[in-house]
């Protein structure tokens, strides 16, 4: 998290506190601070969708603090009230009437003919990973590297599905926002994600690639992605900050088996 914006949004609530200002402020310095820190206060890019949820959330939470007592409800009311009905506010009234349609109106015909533009530079959809990467302060060298729990499919079949159901739990408890129930890149936040989550079920994906570099983009997430990956505003968190390796690891046999296909094998140098 940006621990600025944090620190930023707690001294201006202090200070409302401090100066103990009128309730309509305190609920509306709230409700802008949260606002500020779900959308710009993680390093990740939060989507769209995703603000809207937890502000939705936020709003109902001031609505019944504010609504559950009678002199909040009249703190909270008196100054609308006061703009709304004394004639010196009238002017201020009739701009805001005027003023508050009109931004909305802007915006809408803004975001309508909007030219689009192409990136700043090619994106590289399989960008090539690091020669090693360090997770939980242990070294991956991606080069070698393969699935430790891969030889369980043939050594011991039982052990080896007790880590695909492993990686089941895994993904459905994290992942299929994203990249949805049937592993299609159509998840509940897909919409609001630029680029929009992989299709896993696509033979392009991971059929082409091996399980290391999927260890790598699952670890690191959008943050550790090359310059050549970009431009990015991936909403890909770093697992490796919530996850084991071999949490990771078990996710990783979960995919292959879920949408049957087989991971690229180490080549072999000649």
């Amino acid at each position: 998290m940006k621990l600025w914006v944090i620190l930023s949004v707690a001294a201006v609530l202090l200070v409302l506190r401090w100066r103990k200002t009128g309730m309509l402020v305190w609920a509306a310095a709230w409700w802008l601070g949260l606002l500020a820190i779900i959308r710009y206060g993680f390093v990740v890019p939060v989507p769209v969708s995703v603000v809207k949820l937890y502000m939705g959330i936020v709003t109902g939470a001031l609505t019944v603090f504010v609504a559950t007592d009678r002199e909040r409800i009249d703190q909270f009311c008196g100054p609308l009230v006061h703009f709304l009905t004394e004639k010196r506010f009238q002017r201020a009234l009739l701009a805001t009437m005027v003023l508050v349609p009109a931004l909305f109106a802007w915006g809408i015909y803004a975001g309508m003919t909007r030219d689009p533009l192409p990136p700043a530079f090619p994106r590289t959809v399989h960008p090539a990973p690091p020669d090693a990467i360090a997770v939980h302060d242990q070294a991956i060298e991606l080069g070698t590297a393969d699935n430790p729990y891969r030889a369980l499919e043939a050594s011991d079949p039982e052990l080896f599905r007790s880590r695909v159901a492993a990686g089941r739990e895994i993904y459905y408890a994290n992942c299929l926002y994203c990249h949805g129930d049937l592993m299609a890149g159509e998840g509940m936040f897909a919409h609001a994600l630029n680029p929009i989550p992989t299709n896993f079920q696509d033979p392009g994906t991971i059929a082409m690639l091996r399980e290391a570099f999927l260890f790598w983009r699952i670890a690191k997430g959008g943050p550790g992605l090359p310059e050549e990956g970009g431009p990015w505003a991936s909403a890909m968190p770093a697992w490796e900050h919530f996850l084991s390796e071999e949490e990771i690891w078990n996710t990783i046999l979960f995919l292959y088996d879920f949408t049957a296909q087989r991971p690229r094998p180490v080549e072999e140098l000649h």
